[in-house]
């Protein structure tokens, strides 16, 4: 069976989507709606933009979303018999398997990200990736924190980011490296994503998305809260909500599509994080990756 898997935020890079823009005259006129629909010039930061300014979550989100989708829609054949998207990648995967409109689901995500930027100046925070330690391990030493911290993304054996405030990251990491981690890390990113302190954007998102059309899809959807199918649209509605301030279970939701039959994954977008994590969950997994209109 084909599964497509769609990438998450860290994925991006200068100059992402500017061959599809002129190559595809599909493309070309999705990125001009997209620039309409968000009130900017997304493609002049995609094209030509710096790191930096790709780093801005209002533009990071919604770059990679459309590189993703507008691949999507101008691959010959395509025809999805599973999917599945890390984090923001779930949006771009429930536009691919036709749950949500190209439209909504870009409304959707830049909402997404306008939301998760205000909760994080709100409350400053961030994240660290544990290398070397098994997941119950890494749950057993944030239970003992006196502070919010929390595992977020479980990505492949042995590799699992921790969410939370500055003091509660920084009391983790020291008793992660004592408990043998082989690296602990602290990550360049905006905020505590996929943890409690993401609450302000959780019930921002979800009255957008219950005032949003989701419709049964051609496929199912493993979904990043429980790693489980589904092609109800009220159950994708749900999981989706619940997304932001819950764990991604990347490591389960790889084990759960090969036991569901995928036999070819294709991650679809920029980078190729996915096809990286796939592996280290299942070495004999066979991996694809598309990123540019060749």
């Amino acid at each position: 069976m084909k599964a497509y898997v769609f990438p998450g935020q860290g994925a991006q890079y200068p100059g992402m989507g500017k061959d599809l823009y002129e190559k595809s005259p599909l493309a070309k006129e999705l990125f001009e709606k997209a620039n309409e629909i968000l009130g900017f010039r997304i493609t002049d930061i995609m094209f030509d933009g710096t790191d930096e300014d790709l780093r801005q979550t209002k533009v990071t989100q919604p770059a990679i979303f459309l590189h993703s989708v507008l691949l999507a829609k101008t691959l010959e054949n395509f025809q999805p018999e599973m999917v599945a998207g890390h984090s923001l990648g779930e949006f771009s995967a429930l536009v691919a398997n036709g749950t949500l409109s190209f439209e909504d689901g870009l409304r959707l995500v830049s909402k997404r990200a306008q939301a998760m930027q205000k909760a994080c100046e709100a409350e400053p925070s961030t994240m660290a990736a544990i290398v070397g330690l098994d997941d119950e391990i890494v749950e057993e030493v944030c239970a003992s924190i006196d502070e919010v911290v929390v595992p977020a993304n479980y990505n492949c054996p042995g590799q699992l980011v921790i969410s939370g405030s500055f003091a509660g990251i920084d009391k983790a990491c020291e008793a992660m490296t004592a408990r043998g981690a082989k690296r602990a890390l602290k990550l360049a990113v905006g905020g505590a994503f996929h943890s409690p302190l993401m609450e302000p954007a959780r019930e921002e998102l979800a009255a957008a998305i219950e005032a949003t059309p989701f419709t049964t899809p051609v496929c199912p959807i493993y979904q990043n809260v429980n790693a489980a199918p589904t092609s109800d649209p009220e159950v994708i509605k749900k999981n989706l909500i619940a997304q932001l301030t819950a764990p991604v279970k990347w490591t389960q939701t790889a084990k759960n599509m090969i036991e569901g039959g995928a036999t070819l994954f294709t991650e679809i977008g920029p980078g190729k994080v996915l096809q990286g994590l796939i592996k280290k969950v299942d070495k004999a997994a066979e991996v694809a990756g598309v990123q540019s209109f060749e």
